[in-house]
């Protein structure tokens, strides 16, 4: 797999990194829900930005992030809005969309950034330039509820990601058949060996789906979300299950 370091966390080596979302509505409640997230054994935090009551006042964003990194020392960060075409809890125009990014990324307190990269690809590469002159990481991004695609399909997606210049690609689909989940799988694989330039991140979403976040360091896929109280994606594993599960698999490719 390649690799990125986002701080002293090296994403697209060893087993795949476990990564919680925060998806609470007040500042209160996502700060006390980082300050337990921070003891346990993951290694980043997403913040949900689209749960947020007040995602639409700057200045309440900026606040926010500078005590979640004052929480979380060196823990790395995720800034995602999820937009409700793809599964988030609000819509917003791209225009808007890409101010509320720029707002998180000039605080300088969040290390990664999440980009839907087909919400309107004529913003995305500015979108992506505009993270990178903030020295934020970008994962681009694509969120299918509708089914799971060809393979064909998914690695198109995957590749054009990659191509728009992100420093990661994601790609989460809805299964209906374990079939599904199989070419889920197999697509990853494929991009792996054949076309990655960048650390791909890939899930088959619903329990259905559930296997390929914990597969991820057979297959190639660079990070996993899991869980803990609330969950921002259907399918969604306990952490403290999940970082276990990651542990036994990578001890036992080890020994291969």
């Amino acid at each position: 797999m390649k690799t990125i370091q986002i701080r002293n966390l090296i994403i697209g080596e060893g087993r795949p990194k476990l990564c919680v979302p925060i998806v609470d509505k007040t500042e209160e409640e996502i700060l006390a829900n980082a300050d337990m997230l921070r003891t346990l054994p993951i290694d980043l935090i997403e913040w949900r930005a689209d749960f947020f009551q007040e995602v639409m006042d700057p200045e309440r964003v900026t606040d926010t992030l500078f005590k979640l990194r004052k929480l979380l020392k060196n823990m790395p960060i995720l800034f995602t809005f999820r937009t409700a075409k793809e599964g988030g809890e609000r819509q917003l125009e791209p225009k808007s969309y890409a101010e509320l990014n720029k707002t998180a990324e000039e605080t300088g307190c969040i290390d990664l950034i999440d980009i839907e990269a087909f919400l309107c690809t004529a913003f995305t590469p500015s979108m992506i330039s505009e993270a990178h002159r903030n020295q934020v990481k970008v994962i681009a991004s694509n969120h299918d509820f509708t089914g799971t695609p060809p393979k064909s399909e998914m690695l198109s997606r995957l590749c054009q990601m990659q191509e728009q210049g992100a420093d990661m690609v994601k790609l989460a689909v809805m299964p209906k058949t374990t079939r599904d989940l199989l070419t889920l799988l197999d697509t990853t694989l494929e991009m792996n060996e054949k076309h990655a330039k960048v650390p791909v991140v890939t899930m088959s979403m619903s329990e259905l789906g559930s296997l390929s976040r914990i597969c991820g360091e057979y297959f190639g896929s660079a990070i996993t979300f899991g869980s803990v109280q609330k969950a921002s994606a259907p399918g969604q594993i306990e952490a403290g299950e999940l970082a276990q599960i990651l542990n036994i698999v990578h001890r036992n490719l080890q020994k291969t």
